[in-house]
């Protein structure tokens, strides 16, 4: 059993968040889902990404950070889009972490402190087509980072793994479900 620390997407911790989270709960994972947005959610995920640049990109990852901080350190940190940047953040900075899953984007190592911890696991999950999918970003991890893997899957969707957006794509989320549920039964 893995403890997993996922934080949603710029829409927010939508019923498709909760819906993956309970997916990995029910192959017997723990699964923490922090509330970045104090409830708020957006059908539009313009709407989303404007109430996040409201809010603010540090407060963000400020509250990301207060969501592990009762939380024991031996976790895997994992990020839908938005959700990324907390959990980047964790695993990159916050001793003991033990992988990193990141769904729909990345960010580079220097944001976080310039060097991904050596050994730390990490898998990204994007579309190959999918213009806010980092996809330059995540290559560049994925070669300098000896414990990384980049999986992706055909089309342009952003959020394809939120079961209740209309990007959804259920036979690419079955694939990363499955890719994921391997990296974690890794850790038990």
């Amino acid at each position: 059993m893995a403890e997993v620390l996922l934080f949603h997407h710029a829409q927010g911790l939508t019923a498709g968040c909760l819906s993956f989270a309970e997916a990995l709960r029910a192959a017997g994972h723990v699964v923490h889902t922090p509330d970045l947005y104090e409830g708020r959610t957006f059908t539009e995920l313009a709407d989303g990404v404007g109430h996040a640049e409201q809010v603010g990109f540090p407060t963000i990852i400020e509250r990301g950070r207060l969501a592990a901080e009762n939380l024991p350190s031996d976790v895997v940190y994992a990020g839908f889009s938005l959700g990324v940047m907390p959990a980047q953040m964790l695993a990159q900075t916050r001793p003991g972490a033990k992988g990193a899953l990141f769904f729909h984007s990345c960010a580079p190592a220097s944001e976080f402190g310039g060097r991904w911890p050596t050994g730390l696991p990490l898998q990204i999950h994007t579309m190959d087509a999918d213009d806010w999918g980092d996809l330059d970003i995540a290559s560049d991890l994925v070669d300098a980072v000896e414990s990384a893997e980049l999986f992706l899957y055909p089309g342009d969707g952003h959020l394809f793994t939120d079961d209740s957006l209309p990007s959804y794509d259920e036979s690419a989320t079955a694939l990363v479900k499955q890719r994921v549920l391997g990296f974690l039964d890794e850790f038990e």
